[in-house]
């Protein structure tokens, strides 16, 4: 995503005004049925920012010629090719007689006849006409608005091809954009080793639990199952395990992919529109700001269609008007739901343009009889003619200003605008991955970079001596000491600040890191932080990233720089989307 800041896991991490549009809606596409061209973010088309796999889309588009000499294929043709591969915008790629064409919707390994709809001198656009021969990894979509909607870009593909794509999305940009030497391994015999790594260390630690004290339980408490990958890993650095990985390259593992991969959004952000008989709200169709009204997204929790669809009723009732863009005038902007998958309470803000809500104790009342769960209803008040979504005030109407949830054992306070990881399944999944790459045994001091509201701070202080988080966003600081008081957390330190700046200081203070956690925005690490990083030589670096050619840059830097990348494991945030996580554990090559 463009619209991006220092505090946030890709897209808006901080407490921010802005959007999160990744994964806004669901459903995969029929075969032969056109796709979306993007994804779509409060309104403005936005691009997704990950690296392409067989081809690269050159950045920008130069104004299209009248006609391009000496081209193989030429506007509005039909042909047929096979596809070789998919870009990081989940389009197709294929080729006519050596020319390159991206194909909205096919997917690699299949045949499919095209009509060619836009030229360059490089490469070229197609409509997908028919598929000739379909992949095996092809499904039909579960969605009526797939097409219109551009939440998700790669429903029309197998939930096992879809991670196994993102895998090897990883690895294509490890080597091409890094220049990194990765292990040829397939993922079937990396699931199974990584399988038997996990078996072994789960019963060295009941050995050491056993021959500790002999009235002590071999059985490992749910707090333990992520130490099992951290000693995995201590081992490995030791030497213990798969000591010739080092010369075969980096491991990168199989996607970590969810169990049920639908339903898995905790907040949604709804434009509200008017329509003859009522009150509209959905997603922006294609190539306008025309919204078409959506009654479920099959990859929001069902609560927060219940209610975006109670609002609307209500609004719908009382006659409230809605918000036009051109001529700023209409009152309901934008429904924010929020829900707490762990503690099942809820949160509704209204985001209007002014502050009187006519009826407004009749909204409360009834929300509050047809949604149990909602435990604060808000409202925003956005003037500003503007795609952003929050403006700077925000009120209670009902209830209490946060709401509360669990990522594994750490309790959050969610506020109406305070960032929090939209899909909390996986997050503990990620979270966990980091926790197991730092090694930590509950004697190290850990800086955490790009810290945010100090989720993963919270994590690591559960098995560090010390942790230290450093952000730039002071809302964010704020709700990270917080979070830290709210779980009686002491072994943590906050401050704000530009990491480049202020780890330097702690520097001079004395305070020396063993591991160094960053987790930057889709642009990856400022220079001069990972400057910093070299010069503060932590023996381990765990990296964790929301865009794969980023990661793949910054790596190739701290590898210079006397760092060696030992494993990645990327992580399915954001299923049917192109969107993938990944996590990294580096290693200084004098430990």
């Amino acid at each position: 995503m463009s619209n991006t800041n220092r505090s946030g896991r890709g897209k808006n991490r901080r407490n921010s005004a802005a959007s999160q549009g990744q994964g806004n809606a669901s459903a995969s596409r029929q075969p032969g049925q056109s796709s979306r061209q993007s994804t779509r973010q409060q309104g403005k088309e936005v691009r997704p920012q990950g690296a392409s796999l067989s081809a690269v889309r050159p950045k920008g588009r130069a104004r299209e010629s009248a006609s391009i000499e000496g081209l193989p294929v030429s506007k509005n043709e039909e042909t047929v090719i096979d596809i070789i591969g998919m870009n990081h915008d989940g389009e197709g790629v294929g080729r006519a007689n050596g020319y390159t064409l991206f194909v909205q919707g096919a997917l690699p390994g299949e045949t499919v006849r095209v009509r060619v709809m836009k030229t360059k001198k490089q490469y070229g656009y197609a409509k997908l006409l028919e598929i000739v021969k379909a992949s095996p990894d092809r499904v039909s979509a579960p969605c009526p608005i797939y097409d219109q909607c551009g939440g998700c870009q790669i429903q029309h593909m197998s939930y096992t091809g879809q991670l196994a794509w993102k895998r090897q999305l990883v690895i294509d940009n490890l080597q091409r954009i890094g220049k990194l030497n990765v292990m040829v391994e397939d993922a079937e015999t990396l699931a199974s080793n990584t399988q038997d790594d996990k078996e072994g260390a789960e019963q060295r630690v009941q050995d050491d639990a056993s021959v500790g004290d002999a009235n002590q339980t071999t059985e490992l408490a749910t707090s333990e199952v992520q130490m099992i990958g951290s000693n995995r890993i201590r081992l490995r650095l030791e030497g213990v395990m798969n000591e010739e990985d080092t010369e075969q390259g980096i491991r990168v593992l199989p996607t970590m992919g969810m169990d049920e991969p639908w339903r898995y959004r905790n907040k949604a952000q709804v434009p509200i529109g008017a329509a003859e008989g009522g009150l509209v709200g959905g997603f922006y169709a294609k190539g306008s700001h025309r919204i078409i009204d959506m009654e479920s997204c099959l990859i929001q929790h069902e609560h927060n269609d219940e209610m975006v669809a109670k609002v609307k009723e209500i609004g719908s009732h009382f006659g409230i008007s809605a918000y036009n863009e051109e001529t700023g005038r209409g009152l309901l902007r934008h429904v924010v739901v929020k829900k707490a998958f762990r503690t099942g309470e809820m949160m509704l803000v209204l985001v209007t343009n002014g502050r009187d809500i006519p009826y407004k104790d009749e909204w409360i009342g009834s929300i509050r009889e047809a949604i149990p769960h909602v435990a604060s209803i808000c409202q925003n008040v956005n003037k500003k003619q503007t795609n952003v979504i929050f403006g700077d005030e925000t009120r209670v109407l009902w209830g209490r200003d946060v709401i509360y949830d669990y990522i594994g054992d750490v309790q959050f306070a969610i506020s109406a605008r305070s960032f929090y990881q939209v899909n909390p399944v996986q997050t503990e999944v990620l979270y966990g991955k980091t926790v197991e790459y730092a090694g930590l045994s509950g004697k190290e001091t850990v800086i955490d970079a790009y810290c945010g509201i100090g989720t993963i701070s919270l994590f690591l202080a559960q098995h560090a001596d010390q942790v230290y988080g450093v952000e730039i966003v002071p809302e964010a600081i704020e709700d990270a000491r917080s979070n830290a008081l709210l779980n009686d957390m002491k072994n943590v330190k906050f401050e704000v600040g530009a990491s480049e700046d202020v780890i330097p200081r702690w520097k001079e203070q004395g305070i020396e890191a063993d591991v160094i956690v960053v987790d930057p925005p889709r642009k990856g690490c400022d220079p001069r932080l990972l400057e910093t990083i070299l010069e503060m030589k932590p023996e381990r670096v765990v990296y964790v990233s929301c865009n794969p050619s980023t990661l793949a840059r910054d790596l190739r830097v701290l590898e210079d720089g006397g760092y060696r990348t030992v494993e990645v494991t990327p992580v399915d945030m954001f299923p049917h989307t192109v969107h993938v996580e990944s996590v990294a554990m580096l290693v200084r090559n004098d430990t």
